[in-house]
C-alpha cells in the first residue's frame, strides 16, 4: 500500500471524519501515536491502515479497502 492508497482507504471508509481520526486518534498498536505521526515516523502505510481499521472496528472484509478483495498471495 502506498501512502496515496492509504488516504483513499481512509476517505472511503470514514468519509469526512477520516482525516480527523488520522490526526487525533492515538493507535495503541503503534505505540500510542496517531496515524499521521506513524506515517511521518516511517511506519508502512499498510501497517498504519490496519491499526486504524482495527481500532475503529472496521470489519476484516474491508481491511483491504471498501469494495476491494484481499490480494492473492504469491505461491
Amino acid at each position: 500500500m502506498r501512502r496515496s492508497e492509504f488516504w483513499v482507504a481512509v476517505d472511503d471508509e470514514f468519509g469526512p471524519h477520516g482525516r480527523v481520526l488520522t490526526r487525533d486518534l492515538t493507535l495503541l498498536a503503534l505505540g500510542g501515536v496517531t496515524a499521521e505521526q506513524a506515517l511521518d515516523r516511517g511506519f508502512a502505510p499498510r501497517e498504519v491502515w490496519l491499526a486504524l481499521a482495527r481500532e475503529n472496528d472496521v470489519p476484516p472484509e474491508r481491511w483491504h479497502g471498501v469494495g476491494q478483495r484481499e490480494p492473492k498471495r504469491a505461491r
